[in-house]
């Protein structure tokens, strides 16, 4: 720093007030010390720097293997928006998501000296090991979290997502509305299940009972062969994309089209992957906004390390109507 400051003809605390991108300068003067800065190839010293201020500008990011659209994306945008904010981005990546491996991933991250972490899995699991982290002082935001439990959480708001779905086809005239609800044990698939509810008893209906799958396409299949049996049933709001691709499979070899005809089945999705539009019929779905919560997600993370409120936890929703869906006979 004293070589750049020398050559640029400045201060020394001029040189770390445009390393550390502070804007009370002069444009001639940020262009005479970035100029230096090239010229000298100089690299801020990090290990350096992180003994003086007791900050490592690196966080940790732990995502899962699954390969499903929602956290892929999330992780990526969290990956981008940290290095857009001066972070060094270090990620984990697990296989099964265990509580142990949470913990020992939150352990490892920590030993980095990450001064915050963000965890793109909200089960009770997640929520509770990243409860248990706040003793130590590292912040962990939980993607999708329960607010009611986690103190850090970002996400779309999945109750208004789910009640949006459900009026679409209330609206439609549908009375008979299955829920194909993703596993219990996740916040997401808990906050979607109460939307339906309180939707269907808005609207004077009473929910039928409602069929659990585990995310997958191959699980919306199965639970969907018993689904098209019912002859009662006229619609199905699923708790994301990947189940209604299976269930549309499933009501297709029943003989039961969506979403005219006979014994026609409107079916709404959620998430809004990018084959939802491609699928046939294209699928109606509650649309999550993956980069807006993985910028969020950066947003709160720094509030959190500044000792600030920060801005607000939920993202909108948006109904995304398309073919899938039709008004009853």
């Amino acid at each position: 720093m004293a070589d750049v400051a020398r050559l640029a003809g400045v201060s020394h605390q001029t040189v770390s007030r445009v390393i550390n991108g502070q804007d009370n300068l002069r444009p001639a003067t940020r262009e005479k010390v970035e100029e230096a800065i090239r010229q000298l190839g100089y690299r801020p010293n990090t290990a350096a720097r992180a003994l003086v201020t007791r900050k490592s500008a690196t966080i940790g990011v732990i995502g899962s293997k699954s390969g499903y659209w929602g956290p892929s994306t999330v992780h990526r945008t969290i990956q981008a928006a940290g290095r857009d904010a001066g972070y060094f981005v270090s990620s984990v990546n697990l296989q099964s998501m265990t509580r142990e491996e949470l913990v020992d991933a939150i352990d490892h991250l920590r030993n980095q000296g990450v001064e915050g972490i963000v965890l793109i899995h909200a089960t009770n699991d997640a929520v509770e090991v990243a409860r248990a982290q706040e003793q130590w002082g590292v912040p962990v935001i939980v993607v999708e979290g329960d607010p009611a439990n986690a103190r850090w959480t970002v996400g779309v708001d999945q109750v208004a997502g789910a009640e949006l779905g459900t009026r679409h086809l209330i609206e439609l005239g549908h009375t008979d509305i299955v829920h194909l609800a993703g596993p219990q044990e996740w916040t997401e698939a808990r906050a979607r299940l109460r939307g339906w509810q309180d939707a269907m008893y808005a609207a004077g209906l009473r929910p039928s009972q409602h069929v659990t799958g585990d995310w997958s396409a191959a699980s919306g299949f199965e639970l969907g062969r018993g689904i098209a049996e019912r002859e009662d049933v006229t619609a199905v709001f699923c708790a994301n994309d990947q189940m209604a691709l299976g269930l549309l499979r499933a009501l297709s070899e029943a003989g039961r089209a969506v979403p005219t005809g006979p014994r026609g089945v409107s079916v709404v999705g959620f998430d809004d992957i990018p084959e939802a539009a491609y699928l046939i019929p294209p699928l109606t779905t509650v649309r999550q906004d993956f980069e807006a919560v993985g910028r969020r997600a950066i947003e709160i993370l720094r509030a959190a390390l500044a000792g600030e409120a920060g801005p607000e936890r939920l993202i909108k929703p948006e109904l995304v109507v398309r073919a899938s869906t039709e008004r009853t006979s």
